[in-house]
């Protein structure tokens, strides 16, 4: 067996594939100590960079001073408390739905909510692009999985022209989150109200950044009294941890009784609570429209100073820029001359993403400065010309 599983590992170190941790210092910040040495952080989700901001630290504290440490128990057990309630309402009022149900972690809320609402006999529509989540959700679920090619409405239509029989599933992700791109919300809530299927879409990497107050893609393309399930993290732009599923009422009474992730784990703690209720309270301030605006401008800059510098950027307008650079060797040659160089950006490669089509995946925060980000493209230029990439 040991010697079964070091073959396993020199295949994958071969093929370039080999994954290892990197040791963050201190908080996540625009730059951080990483392996000991100050780098420009360009590939967090921390988007607003909300994950050290004064009020969610202070909520948090607040929140663990008060309550303890844990829920010490799942919800349908004794761990459902007071702050689980308040931020289900503050996340329904905040995404305009019925309701709102908490999970653990964008991964258990996917599996937990697909395994709830479909099953054997079922079909799930998925985009072939959609976040591993999304895939074992299905593949745990027992429902037909048809994927149709990203972001392709039109043959989507024809997929369930043929196949949609019973219950039907759309679901896809809100921004894509290894190519920043958006789904094309409008044409699939279509394609809902003419199969009569039911439509989710996971919007972990739109929450806090897209629309107006930032409730998400849906609110940027104006559909979101039209979604069933809008999924969304505190994760990420909202600087905490966790998951929700706004949905409607009668939904959110399934989800408690049939998903698994849900029923089946400890509740998330008070100081995660407090920190999340804080975040989606101030993305809805002032202050939350400044950081969107900063991270706006961020991102324009740094995907035109890519582009102008010969990168092979997809289209696309969020704070996810890649560069596609096919040979996972070669992404990870450039990933790790980056970091010399002072620049912490991750490599990507298969399976997270199609092979031949590795990557390194950038992300901009509200927090970088314009001096930041100018002197990121020169030594990524740099170390892309020295690699035959740019």
């Amino acid at each position: 067996m040991t010697r079964t599983i070091q073959n396993e590992l020199e295949d994958i170190r071969s093929r370039g594939l080999l994954r290892s941790t990197r040791l963050i210092s201190g908080r996540q910040s625009a730059h951080v100590l990483c392996n000991d040495h100050d780098v420009l952080l360009l590939c967090s989700n921390n988007y607003l960079g909300l994950a050290d901001h004064p009020a969610l630290v202070a909520a948090s504290i607040a929140a663990a001073q008060h309550y303890g440490t844990s829920s010490g128990a799942s919800r349908l057990v004794s761990g459902t408390m007071a702050l689980h309630e308040q931020l289900e309402h503050a996340v329904a009022s905040f995404k305009k739905s019925e309701a709102a149900l908490l999970f653990n972690s964008g991964y258990a809320a996917n599996t937990g909510i697909i395994q709830a609402l479909v099953g054997r006999g079922d079909v799930v529509f998925s985009d072939r692009l959609n976040h591993a989540s999304i895939v074992d959700g299905i593949l745990l679920s027992g429902a037909r999985l048809v994927r149709y090619p990203h972001n392709d409405y039109r043959q989507l239509a024809v997929l369930m022209e043929k196949h949609a029989k019973g219950r039907s599933l759309i679901v896809s992700d809100g921004v894509f989150s290894m190519d920043g791109d958006i789904a094309p919300l409008a044409e699939l809530v279509r394609l809902k109200h003419t199969h009569g299927a039911l439509l989710m879409v996971d919007d972990a990497h739109g929450c806090g950044v897209l629309g107006k107050q930032g409730r998400g893609s849906a609110e940027l393309l104006g559909v979101g009294s039209d979604i069933d399930i809008q999924m969304g993290t505190f994760g990420k732009a909202l600087g905490s941890f966790g998951a929700y599923a706004a949905v409607s009422a009668e939904l959110r009474e399934l989800l408690i009784n049939r998903a698994r992730s849900f029923i089946f784990s400890t509740s998330l703690p008070p100081s995660v609570l407090a920190a999340s209720l804080a975040a989606v309270e101030l993305v809805q301030t002032p202050e939350g429209d400044l950081l969107r605006e900063q991270l706006s401008a961020n991102t324009s800059f740094f995907r035109n100073s890519l582009a102008e510098a010969g990168f092979n950027i997809p289209p696309g307008s969020t704070q996810i820029v890649p560069i596609v650079i096919g040979s996972a060797v070669t992404t990870m040659q450039f990933s790790e001359a980056l970091l010399a160089e002072g620049l912490f950006a991750q490599g990507i490669r298969p399976p997270t993403v199609p092979a031949g089509t590795s990557r390194l995946r950038f992300t901009v925060m509200a927090t970088h400065t314009h001096t930041d980000l100018a002197g990121a493209v020169e030594r990524i230029s740099h170390v892309g010309r020295t690699l035959g990439v740019a």
